[in-house]
């Protein structure tokens, strides 16, 4: 028995590759949207501008902002191996940006009333990684 044998059964956690450039400018004070405009692959950065636009009330928009994190999270997550379920480990700091969005979409949906798809989105985190849904509320 190999010592890296899933014994439960299930698909191995993901890992993101790590892309540290939206983080640093995040990081160094860059504006959300600079950061979205200059890496627009990045979950992290759309998870950011969801988070912005919820804090100042504007709920449609955080709405749109956590789609695209959302989905561009997903395309990064089947590009290295996903098959549309198993953990996203929050643990792993390049996983974050992909949760993040996750959650801001759950909220999101959840203020504009699409219950089912804030239910959805919630189930998911938690499935995905109970830390993360602990640790994002």
């Amino acid at each position: 028995m190999s010592i890296h044998e899933n014994l439960l059964g299930g698909p191995p956690p993901t890992h993101l590759p790590d892309d540290p450039g939206p983080r640093d400018m995040l990081a160094s004070g860059a504006a959300p949207v600079d950061v979205a405009a200059a890496h627009p692959t990045s979950s992290l950065a759309w998870a950011q501008l969801a988070d912005d636009a919820f804090e100042r009330g504007a709920a449609v928009e955080s709405y749109a902002y956590a789609r695209t994190g959302y989905h561009r999270g997903l395309d990064a997550l089947r590009r290295n191996g996903w098959k549309g379920h198993g953990p996203v480990p929050w643990e792993h700091e390049p996983n974050r940006g992909f949760l993040r969005a996750l959650h801001a979409l759950a909220r999101a949906a959840q203020a504009i009333g699409e219950q089912e798809e804030y239910e959805r989105c919630s189930q998911f985190l938690k499935d995905s990684s109970p830390t993360a849904a602990q640790v994002l509320g």
